[in-house]
């Protein structure tokens, strides 16, 4: 495998180091993680038309582009809210 330079701000690359040191990982194996589970537009809309497929070839169930919007949007609010420490 060869290398490439990626070049960040002084800034994005400190947060980097924290973020990857807080993981016990490397800048290198979060940036390649990152690169790996990130799907592009093109990717969710055919893993959603998949799901939609399966949902109606396994269990009967049509959903319509309303629900499916309206659930991202859920889910979308359910993942930006800040999490609460549950130990306190």
């Amino acid at each position: 495998m060869s290398d490439a330079m990626i070049r960040v701000p002084a800034e994005v690359r400190d947060r980097l180091a924290v973020i990857a040191e807080s993981r016990g990982t490397s800048i290198r194996s979060l940036v390649q993680e990152f690169a790996e589970t990130t799907l592009t537009d093109e990717e969710r809309r055919e893993r959603a038309e998949r799901t939609r497929a399966y949902l109606a070839d396994h269990f009967g169930v049509e959903v319509s582009d309303e629900e499916s919007a309206a659930m991202g949007w859920k889910l979308r609010g359910a993942f930006a809210r800040p999490q609460r420490d549950v130990a306190g």
